[in-house]
């Protein structure tokens, strides 16, 4: 999920999203410990995308508080 995408969403869908994306990786990381992955690769995108909304909602958060 690239940051654009990650920006437009409202704070409500991050949360969301980033609960299914750390519920995805665990999937993940589970099915390669019993055997490989065909593309391990997937658990490092996931990873990265999951740092992407968690960015997201900090950056957020601190925007808010600096408003007030």
């Amino acid at each position: 999920m690239k940051q654009e995408v990650i920006q437009e969403l409202s704070t409500a869908d991050i949360v969301e999203r980033l609960d299914e994306e750390r519920k995805h990786l665990t999937r993940l990381k589970m099915n390669h410990a019993v055997s490989p992955l065909d593309n391990p690769h997937q658990i490092s995108t996931n990873r990265k995308t999951i740092a992407r909304l968690e960015t997201e909602l900090r950056s957020r958060e601190i925007e808010e508080n600096n408003t007030k």
